[in-house]
This record gives C-alpha cells, sequence and structure tokens, in this order.
C-alpha cells in the first residue's frame, strides 16, 4: 500500500515542491491550501487529491471526506504566515497573534484533528516547517542580528518549535515530531539573499523521511547538522 502524505500551504513555493516531489515517488499526497486550487498545479507523477482548507479554521469535514479512515504517513505543517519587520514602536500586537495562530495553532489543529489517522499508520512522523530563526539559543547569541526578521515571525516559530517538543513528549513511542528549517529557500517568503531551489529542499525532506530516522523530536536543517533549540 502506497504511504500517504498530508501537506498544508500546498499550493506555491515550497508546499508545492513537496507535493511534487513525495508525488513523483511514489506517496499518495492530499495537498491542503486555503484557496480552492486545480489539480494542474502539481507536476508530481503520483495521485494527488487536493482539499481546501484554513488552518485558522475548525471545519475539517472537506478533509475528512478525503481522508476518510486511511493512515496517514506523514502530516507536513508547512502553512505559514509573516509580517513585515517593523521597530519597536511601530509593532502591532496583533501581526504577533495572528502568525501565532497560523503558525501554531495550524499544526495543532491539524494534529488533533488527524491524531486517529496518524496512529493508524505503522511508523507516523509530524513535520512542522519551521526556520533557523526561532532558536531561542542561536538568537540569544546574536547569530542572526545582521537580519531584519519581524517579532511575529522569530516568536511564532520559536513557540511552534516548543509546540514540536511537547508533541514529541506527548506521542513518545506512538508518532514521531521533527522541527524543520529547510534553508534559505527562494520563495515569496523568502529572505531577499535566498537562493536555495524548493525543489533542492523538497529532495533532501523526502530523501530525511525515508531513511526512518527514529530521533524524536528533531530540529533538522536540511543539508546541514541539526540545530539547537
Amino acid at each position: 500500500m502506497k504511504r500517504l502524505a498530508v501537506v498544508t500551504g500546498a499550493s506555491r513555493g515550497w508546499g508545492k515542491a513537496l507535493v511534487d516531489e513525495f508525488s513523483a515517488s511514489g506517496w499518495n499526497v492530499i495537498a491542503v491550501s486555503r484557496a480552492q486550487v486545480g489539480l494542474q498545479v502539481w507536476s508530481g507523477s503520483g495521485v494527488v487529491e487536493a482539499v481546501e482548507h484554513d488552518v485558522r479554521g475548525n471545519d475539517f469535514n472537506e478533509l475528512f471526506a478525503v481522508i476518510g479512515e486511511r493512515p496517514v504517513d506523514l502530516l507536513i505543517n508547512n502553512a505559514a504566515q509573516g509580517a513585515n519587520h517593523q521597530r519597536l514602536g511601530s509593532i502591532s500586537p496583533e501581526s504577533v497573534t495572528d502568525a501565532v495562530e497560523v503558525n501554531v495553532g495550524g499544526p495543532l489543529r491539524l494534529v488533533q484533528a488527524l491524531l486517529a489517522n496518524l496512529l493508524a499508520a505503522p511508523d507516523p512522523l509530524i513535520i512542522n516547517v519551521t526556520s533557523r530563526l526561532g532558536s531561542v539559543s542561536a538568537q540569544a547569541r546574536g547569530d542572526f542580528s545582521d537580519l531584519s526578521t519581524s517579532y511575529a515571525y522569530k516568536i511564532s516559530k520559536a513557540a511552534q518549535n516548543m509546540l514540536t517538543v511537547s508533541l514529541a513528549q506527548d506521542l513518545q513511542g506512538q508518532v514521531r515530531a521533527w522541527a524543520v528549517h529547510p534553508g534559505k529557500l527562494a520563495t515569496g517568503m523568502g529572505q531577499p539573499d535566498a537562493s536555495k531551489d524548493p525543489r533542492l529542499a523538497a529532495r533532501q525532506l523526502r530523501e530525511l523521511v525515508d531513511s526512518g530516522d527514529s530521533t524524536s523530536p528533531r530540529f533538522c536543517s536540511l543539508g546541514d547538522d541539526d540545530l539547537t533549540w
């Protein structure tokens, strides 16, 4: 039986590359995106089923209708929200809470909704797509002081990393949980100097998933050493 992956934020950028990579590698993929997208957007040769769903919402009827009782081998929480960098006096607290709602609340809702399907798989894995900028220890050292990164993005990704740790601890021995930094991707949300091809990062992640690494939690940096929390 083919393995089943659920990918959020699937209609563009790295989400689209992930759908293409996993479907071309023999996985069945459920591609979740906020707006309805035609199947022609994905070029992978495998089976792709498109579902319209906003990760901020609690209505999973369409997703449940597509998944049914099938085991979910892999959940990739890729949908994300950032914000423009601003000086302290101009930062909107709402921009921070909005990012947390998407980057933390979204993955939590998906895990809760699909937990029974994940537990039905032989070796299930949750991947929360994060950023090195969510490393509290690296930020405290000033590793990224030269970057203009918004409070909203840094705070929400750090909180998402804690979610990953919490999931790994709560589901120990049942479901693995990884936080994955894909690299400086050349996508709409990437840094101005980003140059990494999303297709390369998608292949690196698929190879990492196929490796069967049992570490959980794990803070991965694709193509590089693991990161510190």
